[in-house]
């Protein structure tokens, strides 16, 4: 498996400003997230206070973005990363499309909208997924649901009826929905799980569906949930001046990392956080060579 020095999750101001940051010092890294950046960005209308560019709007911010990305051949990796574990040395992070391991990380994901349902906390692995496609295998010949907050997890369910013997879909977006015969989509707006020892019931605000697993695909996960003993204010990473967390290794920046949600604090923050990743590495390897 190969091996990166940063990973970066997230494709934001936050996190391709410490992709940048990172590429300069020359670090190797992967950067994973939307190949087209963030929709918050895109779909302002006018931003008035980001140094230089006064009055520029969102599709045009984004495309500065894009292109100053694409000037230094740094990739975007299109993926979604559902879980990430310290073990000490290393970081491994758990994508739809498999495993990676990196010497850092920077968290960079945004705000999950949102509260989480009642349930999904205590029977997260219990039932309760953010990745049909990791844990399709598991749920053979069983009942799932799958809770949608976009048009792109409609592959997701579509991939899951392969294995599951029953695939519920519910759409939290407009528009039409477009996934095979195989998957039954309902209408209706999740509200709670239910469940003792394992996820045995989905409650929406007009039914109760009996379900072996439920996979709840939002285009950010809480931060605690996300990497496991991640120190958390609210929705928030708690983190210090230089954007470390209390797990060594790992930084954050960003919305993540708590108000005002500013693209130019955004911007500032991910600076930081990949100096500060790239001052981590240089550290560790001082040590290493004592």
């Amino acid at each position: 498996m190969e091996r990166y020095e940063i990973a970066i999750v997230g494709t934001g101001p936050a996190g391709l400003e410490a992709a940048i940051t990172a590429k300069i010092r020359n670090k190797k890294i992967i950067l994973i997230g939307s190949k087209d950046s963030s929709v918050k960005v895109e779909k302002a209308h006018e931003i008035q206070n980001y140094l230089g560019l006064p009055k520029i709007s969102g599709e045009n911010l984004k495309k500065a973005y894009l292109d100053h990305l694409a000037s230094m051949d740094i990739e975007i990796t299109e993926d979604r990363v559902v879980s990430i574990y310290s073990y000490g040395d290393y970081f491994a992070l758990q994508t739809k499309e498999g495993m990676v391991e990196a010497d850092a990380v920077i968290l960079a994901t945004g705000v999950m909208a949102g509260k989480m349902y009642p349930g999904e906390e205590a029977l997260l692995g219990r039932g309760v997924s953010y990745c049909a496609t990791c844990d399709a295998p598991l749920y053979k010949g069983k009942v799932t649901a799958v809770i949608a907050s976009s048009p792109k997890e409609e592959d997701e369910a579509n991939f899951l009826a392969e294995y599951a013997d029953k695939v519920i879909y519910f759409p939290l977006y407009e528009g039409d929905v477009h996934t095979n015969e195989a998957v039954e989509v309902i209408h209706e707006k999740p509200t709670e799980i239910l469940g003792e020892m394992k996820a045995t019931t989905l409650k929406t605000n007009a039914n109760e569906y009996a379900i072996d697993g439920v996979f709840i695909l939002r285009e950010a996960v809480s931060p605690g949930q996300l990497v496991p003993g991640l120190e958390t204010e609210g929705p928030h990473v708690k983190v210090n001046l230089d954007m470390s967390t209390n797990i060594k290794g790992c930084f954050a920046c960003g919305d993540i990392a708590g108000t005002p949600y500013q693209y130019i604090k955004s911007a500032g923050q991910g600076n930081v956080a990949a100096l500060s990743a790239v001052n981590y590495l240089a550290e560790k390897q001082r040590n290493q060579t004592k």
